[in-house]
């Protein structure tokens, strides 16, 4: 017996040092896997309890046995969004929609049609129209042959689109997201991922009436969202471009300049000056003559001023800004938004394809008390709320026979806007409703399923807003309480004795009045009720 023993002892070492020697020189992995049973069942044979063997080779089946890293526990995410973008939760999502609701009103009251275009371009349509800016482009990685940028703002998509179906009159709007690599400020309503509000006119028309349209409608909506005092800035690139020929820029520099002039409403002036001369070699005493200009702001009275400016006049540019300025502050005068608009010499807006008017909305005065929902920088102050201008000569950069189009439009900074809103809603505390639902169907007794699913299908065929529990038995006092806590103003409850008597019993949840209906009467006695609560309601501006 020992002799055996001895014998499988040996055995097992001499089968070892074979599967050890087929490992070493990397033996096929079939191989190595038959040597290995082998050692097993002698170990098996010793009594010795036998353990896997790791097998190391090349074949699938050891592969897929591979488990990878960090399997054997669940994975470890950051759990949170990238930088520039954020998350939406309900209440805020219901002012988003508030919003969007009053200014695509307000773009349709205008004549607007609506389109959509691609969230991405090829490269080369992007490149080289948004001046200093284009820095801020996010290019993408080469799909199948195609250089590809995300899209910077909704104008330039515009043109493009415009070049492409051979469009030469229309008046759109379009609401979608855009994308620029810039730093963000949070709760400055500055992001990298953002919404963009656009109204445009294309077309070729009389002077300045598209243009001042458009003003208008920057103050309509800013006047509907009752969220602060503004003003909305005017300027004309032809005036900027005659006051630097006139101060002596060099024609090749105009475009830079007006880059640095346009930092004049949030960089002060030394700053822009030193920029102007040390960085894009200007003159020093050049840089002083544009700041006798571009200091200067006000109406009519200005206007005035600059036209018995002989250096100036001396300009066929600036004289054109000059009388198309003229014409639109009269303009504005007849719509009745003078009292919103400023003549502003500093407003330059810096992307390269303006031509004509220029303009730009930004809060006064009022801002300084709404306070930031965020820790990150004290009160909320977001710059421009609106800006556009007139463009008549992107199109034709599109277009095969130089085809121009021109346009003129507006790009409301939506993002900009919420930053207020929320905070000013945080601030006071005010509750925002974050579902539209009328009615909440209400069981009285146990094993009511199947009648309140009734009841619930007629209000929805009937295209009343209605919620239900999901719970087979629930308990009232429980449902009306959601029915205050989300505002839901009428509950309709049923009951086995409704049901023998064919009524329902409808309970007005501001008042708590309680009122027997009959069925056959039901939807119009609820959208008697709804009438009566919309109208006594006073809902907050920010969403209505």
């Amino acid at each position: 017996m020992a002799d055996d023993k001895s014998m499988l002892e040996e055995q097992i070492k001499s089968q070892g040092a074979l599967v050890r020697k087929l490992k070493e020189e990397k033996a096929d992995a079939d191989q190595i896997s038959e040597e290995v049973k082998k050692l097993l069942s002698l170990k098996s044979q010793l009594g010795i309890d036998p353990k896997p063997q790791k097998v190391k080779g090349n074949s699938e089946k050891s592969k897929e046995n591979k488990k990878p890293s960090g399997e054997d526990g669940p994975k470890k995410f950051v759990l949170k969004t990238a930088k520039g973008t954020r998350d939406f939760a309900p209440d805020q999502m219901a002012i988003r929609e508030g919003v969007f609701n009053k200014i695509i009103s307000c773009f349709k009251r205008h004549g607007a049609v609506t389109i959509d275009t691609p969230v991405f371009e090829l490269k080369e349509t992007l490149t080289g129209k948004y001046g200093e800016d284009s820095k801020l482009i996010y290019d993408l990685a080469d799909q199948g042959g195609e250089l590809l940028s995300l899209r910077y703002d909704l104008t330039v998509p515009f043109a493009r689109y415009l070049a492409m179906n051979k469009v030469s009159n229309i008046k759109r709007y379009h609401i979608a997201k855009v994308y620029r690599r810039d730093n963000p400020a949070m709760n400055r309503g500055r992001f990298r991922e953002f919404y963009q509000c656009d109204f445009d006119i294309a077309g070729q028309y009389d002077p300045m009436l598209p243009d001042v349209e458009c003003i208008k409608i920057v103050v309509e909506i800013l006047s509907s969202l009752d969220i602060g005092d503004f003003v909305v800035k005017v300027n004309h690139r032809k005036l900027l471009d005659g006051v630097f020929a006139a101060c002596g820029v060099p024609n090749h520099k105009f475009r830079p300049i007006c880059s640095a002039v346009d930092k004049l409403d949030k960089t002060p002036w030394p700053e822009v000056r030193k920029e102007m001369v040390e960085e894009k070699g200007l003159d020093p005493s050049t840089a002083d003559k544009i700041w006798e200009y571009v200091q200067l702001s006000g109406g009519t009275e200005l206007l005035g001023k600059l036209l018995q400016d002989e250096s100036l006049t001396s300009q066929k540019r600036a004289v054109e800004g000059l009388e198309d300025i003229k014409l639109l502050l009269q303009y504005c005068e007849a719509y009745g938004i003078s009292n919103r608009v400023s003549f502003t010499m500093s407003l330059a807006r810096g992307l390269d394809y303006y031509t004509g008017v220029i303009y730009e909305a930004v809060f006064t005065g009022a801002q300084t008390a709404v306070a930031a929902s965020s820790d990150e920088e004290g009160s909320v102050g977001v710059g421009s709320i609106a800006g556009g201008g007139r463009y008549d000569e992107l199109v034709g950069m599109f277009d095969g026979k130089g085809r121009k189009v021109p346009c003129v439009g507006i790009s409301v900074g939506i993002e900009r806007l919420f930053s207020i809103m929320e905070a000013k809603a945080y601030e006071s505390g005010q509750k925002v409703r974050t579902t539209e639902t009328e009615v909440y169907v209400i069981a009285a007794q146990k094993g009511m399923v199947e009648e309140r699913l009734k009841l619930c299908k007629a209000l929805w065929d009937a295209d009343i807003k209605t919620e239900q529990s999901y719970k087979k038995n629930t308990k009232m006092l429980t449902e009306f309480q959601y029915c205050e806590q989300t505002g839901i103003p009428v509950a309709i409850i049923i009951g086995q004795s409704e049901i023998e008597t064919g009524i329902v019993k409808l309970k007005v949840m501001s008042s708590r009045e309680e009122r027997e209906v009959k069925r056959c009467d039901m939807l119009e006695e609820i959208r008697q009720v709804l009438a009566s609560e919309s109208s006594v309601e006073s809902k907050p501006s920010i969403s209505s």
